[in-house]
């Protein structure tokens, strides 16, 4: 019988793989394909392994933002109960000033108050009203002439009013009868505007949004 001879590596001459023996031959197809497999595993696992990574890193970042979305949302009914709360006491508060009809009487008042506290209403002359949100406010150009006891007299009668008022002063001017020194029980002039204020009632609220909307769309269309 013949012995089959034995090919070692060294006998094999990597330049002319084509001459090598047949078990030589297959051996080496062998470790060639396992080689490209293992290879075209690992960079397949790779690849596979930065897209989980990625996608780990993705699902913290959306469970980061649903944890703060949970917590906004945990938080909003009170939020919403404090704002009506805080629009309900702003209503009352709006409802002590005076209303539309009840204005005039007021501006009235305000200059019988001077009158009866021993002022001189040199002028008194309201302005016209400027809408605002939610309220108005009237301008009244003044010059009252009076010692500081008149004065005082006439603040504390405006406190006094049935209604809430709110005056309050704009380039006013406080000096001397005649210029001079100021002295004690000597007449003084204040003079400059005052304004006061009034709620708006419902359909003013609603006239001035439908306003305020039609003047946004036209500043829109142009």
């Amino acid at each position: 019988m013949s012995q089959k001879k034995k090919v070692k590596l060294s006998d094999l001459d990597f330049n002319n793989i084509g001459g090598w023996p047949q078990q030589a031959k297959i051996v080496f197809c062998v470790l060639l394909a396992a080689f490209i497999l293992i290879m075209a595993y690992l960079l397949s696992i790779r690849g596979k392994v930065d897209e989980l990574r990625g996608l780990e890193s993705q699902e913290s970042t959306l469970r980061r933002q649903f944890e703060d979305e949970q917590g906004k949302a945990a938080n909003l009914e009170p939020l919403r109960q404090q704002l009506a709360q805080m629009e309900q006491v702003l209503q009352q508060m709006l409802r002590q000033l005076p209303s539309k009809t009840e204005m005039p009487d007021l501006i009235i008042d305000i200059s019988q108050t001077a009158l009866s506290s021993g002022l001189a209403n040199e002028l008194f002359q309201p302005g016209p009203e400027t809408p605002k949100e939610f309220y108005a406010e009237k301008p009244i150009a003044l010059r009252m002439v009076g010692n500081y006891h008149q004065f005082g007299a006439f603040v504390s009668g405006v406190a006094s009013l049935p209604r809430v008022v709110i005056l309050t002063m704009h380039d006013i001017q406080l000096q001397p009868k005649g210029g001079g020194p100021i002295t004690r029980g000597g007449a003084l002039e204040l003079s400059g505007t005052v304004k006061t204020y009034r709620y708006l009632d419902e359909l003013e609220i609603a006239e001035q949004e439908k306003a305020s909307q039609g003047g946004a769309g036209t500043g829109g269309g142009a």
